[in-house]
């Protein structure tokens, strides 16, 4: 007979091994995503359903649990009516461990506190889960695979070797994407760097953070000892990761209202401008590809549509056409066909 005392067993780990599959899946999103408003979490987990109310108790059980909690998402709300403002839900210490001790996902250092679910990041990180969720809803359309957990938000990436700060050493990719195109059979794996962009930083500090991927693209690591060095020092880092460069997709966001699609375009021209006379990234043009498209364009239109500004192509008089994901060069970009056409064979990394 268990003897354990119910307050204990309400609040321990193994309470999540009774709940049901729509849970787990729950707790393995909060854990990898950090921060999901409801709506998100019914989109990814229960997206044929009519309502998210199953979800709802589902939700409401774990947190009965002590493995979730919830707050008001920021922002407006109607006078007198902050209930308007969706729930926003994230892992407490014990639902963490809960998920870690199952290891079924790959273990993040990185823990959620109601002082970091509730500060001004937290805007960013929900609209983060929007660019994923979109990838997650056209490739279902499509045929494709790209899962709930199929992105990672804030993967940094050494760019430098030396000890400043960590920010100056790292590029940190607010998400990196894995997108499998499927084709006749023929599965094409797509590895994405994703940058969300909601007009917190300058034109000057985004094209910045662009040529911190050029930075990446370069840095092949040394060791300090020059006599240890081996064949793999030759080699840049991203290599040791990634079978090919993953394209770069910036992807624009705002505060809502009457002019935002015309911000938005202004800062897709300033950032074309900009990345355009940046040395290294005019020196390295060919080797990566970057693309900038706007939030809402992507949620309608998807991944494959043409909706993508390429930079580092093409000069002011002569721009390179909108395209797709794939920001493939004119020369090998093929009609627009639903489904999407077959990829060149240089894509199959």
């Amino acid at each position: 007979m268990n003897t354990q005392p119910e307050s204990e067993l309400l609040h321990s780990p193994q309470r999540t091994l009774s709940f049901h599959a729509v849970a787990k899946s729950a707790l393995d999103l909060l854990y990898q995503h950090r921060l999901m408003t409801t709506d998100q979490l019914a989109r990814l987990l229960t997206p044929t359903a009519h309502s998210a109310s199953y979800l709802r108790r589902q939700l409401v059980a774990l947190e009965e649990g002590g493995l979730v909690q919830r707050l008001r998402a920021q922002g407006k709300a109607s006078p007198g009516h902050g209930f308007n403002r969706p729930y926003v839900w994230f892992l407490t210490e014990t639902g963490a461990d809960a998920v870690e001790q199952a290891a079924e996902i790959f273990s993040r250092r990185y823990r959620v506190t109601p002082e970091s679910a509730a500060s001004t990041r937290q805007a960013h990180t929900l609209a983060v889960n929007e660019v994923g969720i979109a990838f997650v809803e056209h490739a279902r359309r499509l045929g494709h695979d790209c899962t709930p957990l199929s992105w990672t938000p804030e993967v940094a990436h050494r760019i430098r070797d030396g000890q400043r700060r960590f920010e100056d050493d790292h590029v940190i990719s607010d998400a990196v994407l894995h997108y499998v195109h499927v084709h006749r059979g023929a599965r094409t794996m797509l590895n994405v760097f994703i940058e969300l962009d909601r007009a917190t930083m300058t034109a000057a500090e985004l094209a910045k953070k662009v040529s911190a991927y050029g930075r990446l693209y370069e840095f092949v690591p040394q060791h300090p000892d020059r006599a240890r060095r081996s064949a793999a020092s030759t080699r840049p880092a991203w290599q040791h990761t990634y079978p090919a460069f993953p394209r770069l997709l910036i992807v624009l966001d705002g505060a809502p209202g009457p002019t935002l699609a015309k911000r938005l375009a202004d800062r897709t021209e300033d950032l074309y401008t900009l990345t355009r006379v940046d040395p290294r990234l005019s020196r390295l043009a060919s080797n990566l590809s970057v693309g900038v498209t706007t939030l809402a364009q992507l949620k309608e239109h998807g991944p494959f549509g043409r909706i993508f500004t390429p930079l580092l192509r093409g000069t002011p008089e002569q721009r390179h056409p909108l395209t797709d994901m794939l920001l493939r060069r004119p020369a090998a970009a093929a009609p627009a066909r639903h489904p999407p056409a077959p990829l060149p064979a240089d894509l199959h990394a």
